[in-house]
């Protein structure tokens, strides 16, 4: 019966992912939609779905979806987002990779998840917005399209990919606010009249794959405990 649960499961999962992708390309078809953004798009769902499930090759994904979305970043003037996947998220794809791959389960090719400490939780959560405010500054004075959610998406998603790499659940947490924050950035942007739509979407994804893997990761780490 648990054998055909989890197949059922996994069924679900890859037909999610599928309908998404072929989502995509159809309304960015459909809407004349910016190229960068729909290649940008379906390799960073692809790369929060594997690492949903914790399999390292979500790092391949990773690596080209940051690439795309540092152009896209340029395009439209996001200097902190621009600085953040060219800086910090492109080297840390390289680093999760070779991380994950030393933290496998026996004979399987997924990785053993962590609950991160409180106390390094809150520390990190005060480092974070510490920096936050000084980045908007900086923002500020660079002619940032959109300096507040800019800066906070930005500072924030560095302690994200710092946890995905820790393979810690509070990731999704992280990944949660920092979707929402960021898909009310990319919807502003849309707004003014820029092709977008393929990032709105992708963001909206995540946002929902956020929820989906928190619970998913909760529920194997409750069952390990027991």
């Amino acid at each position: 019966m648990d054998k055909i649960k989890v197949g059922n499961k996994k069924i679900f999962e890859i037909l999610f992912l599928l309908s998404i992708i072929v989502f995509i390309i159809f309304h960015a078809y459909y809407r004349n939609d910016n190229p960068i953004a729909v290649i940008s798009a379906i390799c960073g769902i692809t790369y929060t779905f594997i690492a949903g499930k914790g399999n390292p090759i979500c790092y391949l994904f990773g690596v080209t979806g940051s690439a795309f979305y540092c152009i896209l970043s340029f395009q439209n003037n996001l200097w902190g987002n621009l600085l953040l996947y060219a800086v910090y998220y492109l080297p840390m794809q390289i680093v999760g990779f070779f991380k994950w791959n030393k933290n496998l389960k026996d004979g399987e090719n997924t990785i053993i998840k962590i609950k991160l400490p409180k106390k390094e939780l809150c520390l990190l959560i005060s480092l974070l917005t510490i920096i936050s405010f000084f980045v908007y500054i900086t923002l500020v004075f660079s002619h940032d399209a959109n300096p507040i959610l800019d800066s906070i998406t930005t500072v924030f998603s560095i302690g994200g990919m710092y946890l995905t790499v820790r393979r810690a659940i509070e990731q999704w947490l992280f990944w949660l606010g920092v979707n929402i924050l960021t898909l009310a950035m990319w919807i502003s942007i849309a707004m003014s009249g820029v092709r977008v739509y393929s990032t709105i979407i992708m963001w909206a994804v995540y946002l929902v794959l956020a929820v989906y893997f928190y619970f998913d990761w909760k529920k194997e780490l409750n069952t390990r405990t027991i």
